[in-house]
C-alpha cells in the first residue's frame, strides 16, 4: 500500500476532511494508535504512582513531589527533544521515547514488587524523573507527524478527532489503572503499563507516513533552539494561547490532589480514585465528538477564554462539593470546557507554525502546557500543606479566573481571532 502524502498532497480523495475520510487515512489512524497507547501506559503509571506515595507517605505534599519530580527533566530536556525531531527520523525519536517509557513502568514494577528493595520513595521519583525525561519527546513527534498525513483544511476537524481519542484515553487510563491497582496490585498496574508503551513504539515505527527530507546541514543546535524560541514569544497569538492554558492549568488543577480528596473527604478506595481520574476526560469526550462533526472557526479567541473561565468556575466547584458524585459531574464539565481549550489551541498551534520548525515549536508548548500539569502538582500539593486542602483548590479556580482577565487585556488579537484568519 502506497504510503499516506503529507499535508498538502492528496492524502485524501476530497477536501472537504469528514470524520468518516479522515479515518480512512492511514496514517492518521496510525498516529492516533500511537498517541492513544503512550497516553494509556503514562495514565496508568500516573494513577498507580499517585496511590503508591500516599500509601507510604499519607502525605498531600508528597503528591505535590511527584509532579515537580517529572517536570523539571521534563523541561530540561524538552527544547532539545524539538531540535532532534527537526533533525532526526521522527518516526525512530517516538519509538525510543516510547521505549523509555516501558523501561521506566518496569522499574517501578520492580518497586512496587519488591524485587529492588529500598527504604523509603527515593528510587519512585528516580523513575517518574525517568518518565519526564523521555515523555518530552512524545508531542513532538505526535505534532510534527499530525501536519504530514493531513491538509490544512483538515486540521481543526483532525484537532477534534485526535481530542476524542486523547481524552478516550483519559478516561479509561485512570479508570484501567484503577481497577488494575484494586484487582492485581500497583506490581500488576505497572507490568501493565510497560507492555502498552512497547506496542506504542510498534505503532509508531509501522506508521505509513512521508517525513520531510532530513536537513543536509544542521544548524547549531542553540541557534535553532532560539529560533523556535522567537516564532514564539514574536507571535501575540500562539504565545497567548499557550499562556492562557499554561497558568489556568498550573493554578487550577486539582488532579494531583485526588488521592487526598478520596481518602480524606470521601473516605473511598482506589476504584473510585479512578473515576474522579477518568471524569474530566469523559466531559471532554463528549465535547470533542461534537466538535470534531462541528469545528469551531469564528469567535475563536472569545471561545477559547470563555471555556478557560468555565473550567475555573467548575474546580472551584469541586472544591466546595462534599458529595462525591456532585464533585465527579464538577470534573466532568470541567473536562467540557478543557475539550474546548484543547482543540481551539492545537488547531492554532498547527495552523500557525511552518513545518520545518514543528517539533521545536511543539517542544515550547510542551514546556508551557505538559510542563504545567506536574507545576500545577506541586503547586497544589504546596498550596494544599499551606492553606489546607480545600482552600487550596478554591484559590487555584480563582488564580484561573484571574488568568483569564489578564490574557484578554494583554492579548487583544488572541480575543479578536477567527480561525479562517490563519488559513
Amino acid at each position: 500500500m502506497a504510503e499516506d502524502a503529507p499535508a498538502g498532497d492528496a492524502a485524501q480523495p476530497t477536501a472537504s476532511g469528514t470524520v468518516r475520510e479522515l479515518l480512512r487515512n492511514r496514517g492518521f489512524t496510525g498516529l492516533l494508535g500511537y498517541r492513544l497507547l503512550g497516553l494509556l501506559s503514562y495514565q496508568v503509571v500516573a494513577v498507580t504512582v499517585g496511590w503508591h506515595i500516599y500509601e507510604i507517605t499519607r502525605d498531600p505534599l508528597a503528591l505535590g513531589l511527584i509532579g515537580l519530580a517529572e517536570v523539571l527533566p521534563y523541561i530540561a530536556s524538552a527544547l532539545f527533544a524539538g531540535y532532534a525531531v527537526d533533525n532526526l527520523p521522527r518516526r525512530r525519536v517516538g519509538m525510543f521515547a516510547c521505549l523509555g517509557l516501558g523501561i521506566t513502568a518496569l522499574g517501578l514494577a520492580g518497586i512496587a514488587s519488591g524485587t529492588l528493595s529500598v527504604s523509603g520513595t527515593w528510587l519512585i521519583y528516580v523513575a517518574i524523573a525517568l518518565n519526564g525525561l523521555v515523555r518530552a519527546f512524545l508531542a513532538p513527534v505526535y505534532m510534527s507527524l499530525f501536519a504530514r498525513v493531513l491538509k490544512r483544511e483538515q486540521f481543526a476537524r483532525g484537532a477534534g478527532v485526535s481530542s476524542v481519542v486523547m481524552q478516550s484515553g483519559l478516561v479509561f487510563g485512570p479508570a484501567l489503572g484503577g481497577v488494575l491497582v484494586a484487582v492485581g496490585g500497583k506490581s500488576t498496574a505497572y507490568l501493565v503499563a510497560s507492555v502498552l508503551a512497547v506496542f506504542a513504539a510498534i505503532a509508531v515505527t509501522s506508521l505509513r507516513v512521508t517525513e520531510p527530507p532530513l536537513p543536509t546541514e544542521r544548524a547549531p543546535v542553540f541557534r535553532s533552539i532560539g529560533e523556535g524560541l522567537r516564532f514564539v514569544f514574536g507571535n501575540q497569538v500562539v504565545l497567548g494561547a499557550q499562556a492562557l492554558d499554561m497558568f489556568s492549568v498550573l493554578f487550577g488543577g486539582a488532579v494531583a490532589l485526588l488521592p487526598a480528596f478520596i481518602t480524606d473527604v470521601f473516605h473511598y478506595g482506589p476504584e473510585a480514585l479512578g473515576i474522579l481520574r477518568a471524569a474530566p476526560a469523559a466531559g471532554a469526550v463528549l465535547v470533542g465528538l461534537w466538535l470534531a462533526r462541528h469545528p469551531p472557526q469564528r469567535h475563536a479567541g472569545r471561545l477559547l477564554l470563555l471555556a478557560v473561565a468555565g473550567f475555573g468556575l467548575c474546580i472551584i466547584g469541586f472544591a466546595l462539593s462534599r458529595n462525591f458524585w456532585l464533585s465527579a459531574g464538577m470534573l466532568v464539565m470541567s473536562g467540557m470546557c478543557d475539550s474546548v481549550s484543547v482543540v481551539l489551541r492545537s488547531t492554532i498551534l498547527q495552523l500557525s507554525t511552518p513545518d520545518h520548525m514543528r517539533g521545536r515549536v511543539a517542544s515550547i508548548n510542551g514546556i508551557f502546557i505538559g510542563s504545567s500539569n506536574e507545576l500545577g502538582a506541586f503547586e497544589s500539593g504546596v498550596a494544599a500543606r499551606l492553606l489546607g486542602l480545600v482552600p487550596s483548590v478554591i484559590f487555584g479556580g480563582c488564580m484561573t479566573l484571574a488568568v483569564v482577565g489578564i490574557t484578554a487585556k494583554l492579548a487583544p488579537r488572541l480575543r479578536r481571532l477567527d480561525l479562517g484568519e490563519l488559513h
